[in-house]
């Protein structure tokens, strides 16, 4: 595992409790980052006004942020609730974007900043029943995109990341041992990821050895998304 320079940074990442949020923290934390990992009680990405009230409450200066809790509820585009629809688009692309808002303005100030975005393969390919889901990740990557143009001026530098299949606690308990295996027979290198891979690739874009990749939506996928 090589340690890429990231020293005396502060990132924040979201949903960090488990899965591919906690393998970031863990990988960024190797590399000397400090980690702010905070709970649902002190960030609430539900709420617009925790949002603020975290920000306004730092007392630090963040310079990694790591946009990775999301939700998926499933639901076909005639079967999805209005509360399903609000409350995946406030956690997966409303929080980032006021995340990043509230950050954002100290990152170019000090001439350096580092934002990843947890994107999906669902917001470049299709599935059923993920319609909801799906917007809020390409939304997510037109942010994405958009921002990297305003920021890399100031070397503020945004991407995403899109994971495929992950081995994640969630991921074995929504499909049986049969699904996983079909699952895994439609992926080019016959496997789920774990989510230490998910987490080299953001670390790298975290990292100070980052310096020309910018607006990119990398997919991590073993391939799938190239048949």
């Amino acid at each position: 595992m090589e340690v890429f320079a990231t020293s005396n940074r502060i990132a924040l990442v979201t949903g960090a409790s488990r899965g591919i949020g906690a393998a970031i923290a863990i990988r960024l934390r190797q590399d000397g980052v400090k980690v702010l990992t905070p709970p649902r009680s002190e960030l609430d990405l539900l709420s617009d006004a925790s949002i603020d009230a975290y920000l306004s409450n730092l007392k630090e200066p963040v310079d990694i942020l790591v946009n990775n809790a999301g939700i998926n509820p499933l639901g076909s585009g005639i079967e999805f609730r209005d509360s399903d629809l609000h409350d995946t688009l406030q956690v997966n692309l409303i929080a980032p974007v006021r995340l990043i808002r509230g950050l954002a303005p100290q990152m170019k100030e000090r001439r350096y900043g580092r934002i990843v975005n947890i994107s999906s393969i669902w917001s470049v390919v299709s599935k059923p029943r993920r319609v909801v889901y799906a917007l809020s990740k390409a939304g997510l990557n037109a942010m994405t995109r958009t921002l990297a143009v305003e920021l890399a001026p100031y070397n503020v530098l945004v991407n995403a990341v899109a994971p495929g299949f992950v081995n994640t606690e969630l991921t074995r308990q929504n499909n049986t041992e049969q699904e996983l295996e079909a699952i895994r027979q439609t992926i080019p290198v016959c496997r789920l990821a774990e989510p230490d891979e998910i987490a080299e690739v953001v670390a790298f874009l975290c990292s100070e050895k980052n310096t020309y990749i910018v607006g990119q939506i990398i997919l991590v996928d073993g391939g799938f998304t190239c048949q």
